[in-house]
Order: C-alpha cells, then sequence, then structure tokens
C-alpha cells in the first residue's frame, strides 16, 4: 500500500483541486446545495472508489447529469424529493447488481455514449470562452437567455467588445500550464 504513496500522493493532489471546484460547481448549476456537490465527491471517490475493483476508475459527479438533476428537482417540486428518487434508483442499481443486469449496457452502442460525450465537451468548451477573455454577463445562468433571446454563441460574439487584458493573461497562463504540464513531468 505504501510502495505507491511516492506517485500516489501528488496524484491525489491534482485530483483533489480538479474535483473540489468540479463538485461545487456541478451542484450549483443543479440548483442543489453546495454541501451536497462536496457529499457526492467524497462519496464517489472514497466509497465508489474502494468498492468498485477498479485501480484507474474515477468516481464522482457528472457535469453531464446538471440539466438532467436541475430538471428533476424542478419537476419533482423540492430537492428532499430528489433526495428520495435519488436513493431509490440507487435500490434499483445495486438489485440490477446483483442480477448481473449489466449486460443490457451492451446494448447501447458506442457511438451514442461518444457522441453524447463529445457535445457536452464542446457545450463546455463553449461556454468558457466568455470566461477566457474576462466576460461574465451571465451570473443568473442560462435560464437569462430565454428572457434575452441569445444562446451561447451570441455571447461568445459579444465577448470580443468586453475583453480584459487581465483576465486573459491569467487564461493564456493557465492555459500554458496545462498543455506543458505532462512534458515537464515526464
Amino acid at each position: 500500500m505504501f510502495k505507491y504513496l511516492k506517485n500516489d500522493l501528488p496524484a491525489s493532489i491534482v485530483v483533489f483541486f480538479v474535483a473540489l471546484p468540479l463538485c461545487l460547481g456541478i451542484a450549483l448549476a443543479s440548483g442543489a446545495p453546495l454541501f451536497s456537490g462536496l457529499i457526492a465527491g467524497i462519496v464517489g471517490g472514497i466509497f465508489v472508489g474502494s468498492l468498485s475493483g477498479s485501480h484507474i476508475g474515477v468516481s464522482g459527479p457528472a457535469a453531464g447529469l446538471a440539466a438532467i438533476v436541475l430538471t428533476a428537482i424542478a419537476t419533482l417540486g423540492s430537492f428532499e424529493n430528489f433526495l428520495l428518487a435519488v436513493v431509490l434508483g440507487g435500490i434499483i442499481q445495486l438489485l440490477f447488481g446483483v442480477l448481473k443486469a449489466g449486460v443490457i449496457g451492451y446494448y447501447f452502442p458506442s457511438s451514442v455514449i461518444k457522441g453524447m460525450l463529445t457535445g457536452i465537451g464542446i457545450i463546455i468548451i463553449l461556454k468558457q470562452i466568455p470566461h477566457f477573455f474576462g466576460y461574465d454577463a451571465t451570473p443568473e445562468g442560462d435560464f437569462s437567455f430565454i428572457q434575452d433571446g441569445g444562446n451561447t454563441f451570441t455571447e461568445i460574439f459579444t465577448t470580443f467588445r468586453y475583453i480584459s487584458p487581465g483576465a486573459t493573461l491569467i487564461s493564456v497562463i493557465g492555459l500554458g500550464v496545462l498543455i506543458l504540464w505532462d512534458r515537464v513531468l515526464t
């Protein structure tokens, strides 16, 4: 266990610094309390990670589910009702696991899964372009688009009128660190 500590400790610190804002951001985007995002990260990271049997698996809150969670909370009427639905869904998943019903997943084409994940990635990148240049016009979130008739692309074009040199410099430095990170560590 301790013979891999030299490699596991830096990796765990990096995962922590990536996962913490991700968990908080997904909870905020989902309309859930921020603390629930931390709980999801802890349960996903420690409990699920130790029970899964995978040596390289990562689990926790997923950005692709934020819109689904937000809609579910609105549809069910409260966060507490949503939590009940999640617990019942977890029980059903455990039953499926005991019954070895995971083979049903083979009937979903991998291209559908890859397409969904690619779409989520493109949306995340496009949503970050205004922040890259220091323009943050949607503190209310995407629901403000309904009022003004805008969308992600109109916000990108609006961004170029409000470029902040300081924010852009910080963004370029951060992007440079991300690109060079692998070259420096190997």
